[in-house]
């Protein structure tokens, strides 16, 4: 049986379903005269500058952005406090945030970690009795695993920290013009999309199930909630919604800086709040934040560099499934085929195991990452794998990685910068806890600390736990080739690598490769603590052969069909002259934007 976090987080993946599932009679989509006849539009094309998002709004804001010569880091940055009003079903001012810059002017990437830590006045012993408190409170069995709300899975949140990072290395306009759009919008309303619709309702409902476990939920409900006769609802599709009390705190950083989230009047009013709710987040935690520029990863796939950031995230098993996935003459076995799935099935299982073991935060343990990425170490792996039958002896646990939120976008500019940024409140909403009047929701990314004291991923305090979020970048021949990402908690890994096999090895092109079908495999060890007991099971969406999906079957694989939690893409891709080319989640909401 699924975990009760799983089974409520995955209500607004499940209402997706209802978008899909919709009949129309005898009509159905009409034909494409270019491309493949399954993909459901053109690449975007512009020469200036181009952002990609989920969110259409935020797209244009941003593009304006770069009109009025803002940078592609100003243009993100513009789009991502725009989705964290627009969207917060997935992400906002209480997430964390990674990013990977392309600088044209040093010809380098640079990788920032905007992930936050642990409160300091909580160790182990503490939060395993308060986690036992917690559910008894509620009425539950006790778990050994962190409650996915309520204060005890609240880190400090590292997305304004990263903001200010980002913009102080590559921003070009004033913090203020970035953050306007989200404000006016925060201010004077915007119509709710279809699918944040769906989502906003299933999370709300999810809370209320689960009250037992959060402290409050009242300022949740006065933020979230359009006030009616019955005590509010959430705001439906084509609804206009407001935000007045983000507009506010999001004026506060404009005019205060960093300092007024970390150190001032917002950092203040968190403390004063979690205080009153016997939280143990501190304007110590927050005033003690900051965030970290990394070197990304990488390995050479087939003649393109692929680079992912470092642990504590989980991006590293990307680049140790395309090791592995080198052994292969995936494009002679054919996309979609049933030989190329095992081996990219089987190559995911190996590097999940791998993920949950050695992933944590490296400023408490040591992560063996040259290792793991060696091409020896992916030639002992490859010999686990038979082309014939799955492996038995890489098995599943239960999936908590299986319902991450998250919002990705990437952003590029005239002068060939270009920007992977992600950003997450990671599961749906978060922690159902609002702090009085700031109008945004806290992460509940400390869910995924083990309590087990023999794991890496072990809480203590002060550590960053283990991130599902992962910005990537692929570079040709020295020169930046494609900044994407794919969301979705445990989906993410795969996900990259499924569209990099798209594009590198099936010859598709940028929005083909996103639309293509796509299969998600869970149920492995996780770095939570839980250990495989299995073989997992196999969603794959209703575009791959049933022939294939029978032999799949034939070879051992539990194959289920798809329920909506495939993840969103967005890419943008530059042509060795200058033409970025642009591509959106066929999925979801998105739009790619460029001039």
């Amino acid at each position: 049986m699924k975990k009760l976090g799983t089974i409520l987080g995955s209500a607004a993946i499940m209402a997706t379903t209802i978008i899909s599932n919709t009949s129309y009679g005898e009509i159905s989509r009409g034909d494409r005269y270019s491309g493949a006849t399954w993909a459901t539009r053109s690449p975007v094309l512009a020469q200036h500058g181009m952002v990609a998002s989920e969110q259409p709004l935020a797209s244009e804001a941003a593009v304006q952005i770069l009109r009025n010569g803002g940078s592609a880091v100003d243009a993100a940055i513009a789009a991502n406090a725009m989705i964290g009003l627009m969207q917060p079903v997935l992400n906002g001012i209480g997430g964390d945030l990674f990013a990977i810059v392309y600088d044209p002017k040093t010809h380098k990437l640079y990788g920032y970690n905007g992930s936050g830590r642990s409160p300091k006045g909580r160790d182990l012993a503490k939060m395993t009795a308060e986690v036992e408190a917690a559910y008894k409170k509620a009425g539950m069995a006790p778990k050994q695993h962190i409650p996915p709300v309520g204060s005890l899975p609240i880190t400090v949140p590292g997305t304004v920290d990263a903001w200010f990072a980002l913009h102080d290395k590559f921003g070009k306009l004033p913090m203020k013009d970035d953050l306007a759009p989200a404000i006016n919008f925060a201010t004077n309303g915007f119509p709710v999309t279809q699918l944040i619709a769906l989502y906003w309702k299933a999370n709300m409902a999810g809370f209320e199930k689960q009250k037992g476990l959060i402290e409050e939920l009242d300022n949740a409900r006065h933020t979230y909630l359009i006030p009616d006769a019955h005590g509010g609802h959430t705001p439906s599709e084509g609804e206009i919604f407001k935000n007045p009390d983000l507009a506010h705190t999001l004026t506060m950083i404009a005019n205060g800086g960093r300092d007024a989230y970390y150190k001032g009047p917002i950092a203040k009013t968190i403390d004063a709040y979690f205080k009153r709710i016997g939280g143990d987040l501190r304007y110590e935690d927050l005033a003690a934040h900051h965030g970290e520029w990394v070197t990304p990863l990488t390995v050479n796939y087939r003649g393109y560099d692929v680079y992912e950031l470092p642990p504590n995230g989980q991006g590293a098993a990307v680049l140790e499934m395309l090791q592995i996935l080198k052994g292969y003459d995936l494009k002679k076995m054919g996309a979609g085929s049933a030989n190329a799935l095992t081996a990219l099935l089987e190559s995911k299982r190996l590097a999940y195991e791998d993920l949950a073991k050695w992933y944590a935060d490296p400023a408490f343990v040591h992560v063996p990452m040259k290792g793991l990425l060696s091409d020896a170490y992916a030639d002992e792996r490859r010999k686990l794998i038979s082309p014939e039958h799955v492996n038995p002896n890489i098995g599943p646990g239960d999936p908590k990685l299986h319902d991450g939120d998250t919002i990705y976008l990437t952003a590029a500019d005239k002068d060939g910068m270009m920007v992977s940024l992600i950003q997450s409140n990671y599961r749906g909403m978060g922690s159902g806890l609002v702090a009085d009047g700031l109008g945004f929701m806290f992460q509940d990314r400390g869910e995924l600390y083990s309590l087990d004291p023999k794991a890496a991923n072990v809480y203590a305090p002060g550590k960053r736990p283990f991130q599902t979020i992962i910005p990537a970048f692929v570079m040709k021949d020295g020169q930046p080739f494609m900044s994407f990402g794919l969301m979705g908690g445990d989906m993410q890994p795969q996900g990259h690598v499924q569209v990099l096999t798209n594009i590198i090895d099936f010859g598709m092109g940028i929005q083909e490769a996103g639309d293509a079908a796509r299969w998600r495999h869970y149920g492995g060890a996780e770095p939570t603590g839980e250990p495989s007991t299995g073989i997992g099971t196999v969603e794959m969406e209703s575009g791959f052969d049933p022939a294939v999906k029978a032999e799949l079957v034939k070879r051992g694989y539990k194959v289920v069909p798809g329920t909506g939690g495939f993840g969103g893409y967005q890419a943008i891709m530059r042509a060795p002259n200058g033409v970025y080319w642009g591509a959106s989640e066929m999925r979801k909401d998105g739009q790619v934007v460029g001039y």
